[in-house]
């Protein structure tokens, strides 16, 4: 029954909110449906304990029940128009249709409809006519500075009742009518009021919430709205031209070209640093962005909005495209306006014609302003920024020359980083030649490092390698250069795959088996191999006898090695849940990965990413061996296969290596025996 119920409620939602004609009808029947069980025209809504704000409920409010990241409480109230009768469940009874001074006093602005009086103003509103009154709350009259409201009671009553008359309109309009972006001219010297209708359900004037819409009346229609609204004359640039506090940022909205843009009709929304938020940028980085129209431009086009936002539209945070490209993220913490959850805006919706200004404490620089060095230092590679600087490296990070910086995480440092030869040829082997994309990398494509060496790209199903260190985060595309987050400290490959094994004493034994069963051309040869090399722990696990009888039989020794090796380039990063490798010979090799640890086929791989020019090989402490076979193995993701001109010899002997596997195991049972 209560899932029936459940039902119902979604059904009754979907087919309410489909024919809602505005954000604002959308949210208004969702309260409704959540307060109908008080009764009928009984709306739900959401209140921020403390403070007198409300707000009609969508769905993700509803269930989340926070504003602005404060917890709410569920209040029920009469929905716009209805009003309750004693003794009556809800609110059965329709508003008593009267004029517009009398709405005010039903509505409970009676402030408004006392400074209508005051002003003269009443035989108008009680007269005929069709207005429509964006009538301030008693709240918002009180909220004025006293100098201000002093001033709009005591002047003979005339600016009270030009302040009155910019609040009107004359010709009725329900909040169907509020548009968007529209404007409509006030009855005060035809000065118009700026709408602005927001996917939240949120409508506001001049930046002003109303908080009480269509409250209908005989001559017209009262809108009840937080604040005072004052008349606008002038665009968003002859406001930042004229107050002090921006000198700096009015000096470089003219050295980037933007004046024009900001003159220019719009609904732009100006997060405007403050001459105090200029001065707490290092006086080095400050310079080079005024003094480089490109960067400059993007500073500033990135604390400007496409749209215009008030700050009362803001419920949650939101990320915002800016003229830069890239997106902020506009939130609210309790009365604080945030951006990118920092409270940093210190003065909110002063309005122009063309957009709104919010004052900010704190210089917002996007990527595509920054130097290698500066996205490196916001970036989570500390230990990779220091080491780079120690290598000197510093000039080539901060200069004008086109780069691409490979940053391994912190954790991807092992052991002792005292910078040495080796380790400042190491970091200087991290900066690549030009400015690159990650999106632009193709598989096998070489790229030439300030070290002189070349690194390869290696593309899997769910990664991007170069060589071994595959990429970890999203690209920082910087003023010159891009910062590449990756996961590893980058080994470039520093000899074949036979180069790697003969100067490993691990792999000793190895060598050997490889001597005798003639594959030293194999391992030296161009082309592309994985190598899966047991140590020489793991060949002195089998027993003496079954060792030395292997070491002697040259074909069954080959078939051995050939298993443990592939066609093809699989970095440790390559892997996914259940890749698979062909090797030279046998059935596929089982790969996967399970704490941060490589397995192939069970066997742990006890160290990975030897990386060679031909090759990749990944060390393993034990022989591998066939998997039992399974009814129904998952098809895996294995790695893409690196094309060459001289690919290795096919060993594949399928019936050879199963004949010696079998017979290996055979022995094996019956010496247990």
């Amino acid at each position: 029954m209560k899932f029936l119920t459940l039902l119902a409620l979604s059904l009754t939602l979907i087919a309410t909110l489909c024919v809602a004609r505005s954000p604002y009808e959308a949210v208004l029947q969702h309260s409704r449906i959540r307060g109908r069980q008080q009764g009928p025209n009984v709306c739900a809504m959401q209140k921020i304990p403390g403070t007198d704000k409300k707000y009609f409920t969508n769905c993700k409010q509803w269930y989340h029940r926070k504003v602005c990241g404060k917890p709410t409480v569920i209040s029920y109230e009469c929905c716009p128009g209805y009003e309750k009768i004693p003794g009556e469940r809800g609110c059965p009874a329709a508003l008593p249709l009267v004029n517009i001074y009398n709405t005010l006093g039903v509505v409970g602005a009676t402030t408004t409809q006392m400074y209508s009086e005051r002003a003269k103003l009443k035989d108008e509103i009680e007269g005929p006519g069709s207005f429509t009154f964006f009538a301030p709350s008693n709240q918002a009259w009180t909220a004025l500075p006293t100098e201000v409201l002093d001033a709009l009671v005591s002047n003979v009553n005339i600016e009270l009742l030009n302040a009155l008359h910019y609040h009107m309109v004359n010709r009725r309009l329900t909040a169907e009518d509020l548009k968007h972006g529209s404007s409509f001219s006030s009855m005060y010297q035809d000065f118009d009021v700026h709408i602005h209708h927001y996917p939240n359900g949120i409508v506001t004037v001049n930046c002003a919430r109303l908080i009480k819409t269509d409250q209908h009346a005989t001559n017209g229609i009262v809108h009840v709205v937080d604040r005072v609204i004052t008349a606008i004359s002038n665009n968003v640039h002859s406001f930042i031209e004229t107050d002090d506090d921006l000198e700096t940022l009015r000096t470089a909205i003219a050295a980037a070209g933007l004046t024009t843009m900001l003159e220019s009709d719009g609904q732009y929304t100006v997060f405007a640093p403050t001459n105090e938020a200029f001065e707490k940028i290092p006086p080095e980085t400050l310079n080079r962005i005024l003094g480089d129209p490109v960067a400059l431009k993007d500073l500033l086009n990135f604390h400007i909005l496409k749209h215009m936002q008030c700050a009362e539209s803001v419920v949650s945070g939101t990320p915002m495209e800016t003229l830069q490209g890239t997106v902020l993220e506009v939130g609210c913490d309790g009365a604080d306006m945030t951006l990118n959850g920092k409270a940093i805006i210190t003065r909110k919706d002063q309005l122009g014609t063309n957009g709104v200004v919010h004052y900010i404490n704190e210089l917002l620089i996007p990527d595509s302003a920054k130097t290698l060095l500066e996205l490196a230092e916001g970036s989570t590679v500390a230990t990779a920024t220091k080491l780079f600087v120690d290598a000197g490296l510093k000039p080539q990070l901060t200069g004008s020359e086109a780069l691409t910086l490979l940053a391994p995480l912190d954790d991807a440092f092992k052991g002792s980083l005292t910078m040495t030869d080796e380790m400042r040829k190491l970091m200087t082997n991290h900066v690549i030649k030009g400015q690159l994309s990650s999106k632009a990398l193709y598989h096998n494509q070489e790229l030439e490092t300030l070290g002189g060496i070349k690194l390869r790209v290696f593309i899997y199903r769910n990664s991007l390698c170069i060589e071994n260190a595959c990429i970890a985060a999203h690209d920082k595309t910087g003023r010159f250069g891009t910062l590449l987050t990756v996961d590893k400290v980058l080994t470039p490959p520093m000899g074949t795959v036979m180069d790697i094994l003969k100067a490993d004493d691990r792999f000793s034994v190895l060598v050997g088996a490889m001597q005798t069963a003639g594959m030293t051309e194999l391992m030296n040869q161009q082309g592309v191999l994985t190598v899966f090399a047991p140590t020489n722990d793991a060949f002195n696990t089998m027993p003496k006898p079954e060792l030395n009888k292997l070491m002697r039989n040259r074909q069954e020794l080959a078939a051995v090695l050939k298993y443990h090796m592939g066609e093809g380039m699989l970095v440790s990063g390559g892997i996914g849940s259940h890749s698979r490798l062909q090797p030279l010979q046998g059935d596929k090799l089982e790969l996967g990965t399970r704490n941060y640890t490589m397995y192939v086929n069970k066997v742990p791989v006890v160290e990975a990413d030897l990386m060679a020019t031909n090759g990749v090989v990944h060390a393993v402490g034990s022989i591998v061996k066939p998997l039992p076979p399974k009814v129904d193995r998952e098809q895996a993701d294995g790695p893409a296969r690196m094309s060459s001109p001289s690919k290795p010899q096919s060993f594949r002997n399928e019936d050879l290596f199963q004949k010696v596997m079998k017979s290996r195991s055979s022995r094996t049972m019956t010496r247990s025996q």
